[in-house]
C-alpha cells in the first residue's frame, strides 16, 4: 500500500470515518505480536497466508453475522 501500512491505514479509518467498516488484517506476519498489533490497531480479526479457503470463509460468514446481528439491537 502506498504511503501507509495496513496498521496506519486502520487507525486513519477508526479515527476519521463515521462508519466503520470490519478490518480483518491478511499478512504473511504470523507471530502472536503481529496477531497483537493489528487488534490493538483496530481490525477485527487477522488471516494469515497462505490462505486457507475454509478460514476466509469461516471469518466472512462470522463478520456478517456479527454486522447483522448489532444492526438488530437498533
Amino acid at each position: 500500500m502506498p504511503g501507509m501500512d495496513g496498521l496506519e491505514a486502520t487507525k486513519y479509518i477508526r479515527q476519521n470515518f463515521e462508519m466503520q467498516p470490519i478490518i480483518t488484517a491478511f499478512t504473511a506476519n504470523t507471530m502472536h505480536d503481529d496477531q497483537e498489533e493489528c487488534l490493538q490497531a483496530g481490525m477485527e480479526d487477522f488471516i494469515s497466508k497462505p490462505l486457507k479457503l475454509e478460514e476466509l470463509t469461516f471469518k466472512l460468514e462470522k463478520w456478517a453475522l456479527a454486522k447483522v446481528e448489532s444492526t438488530k439491537a437498533f
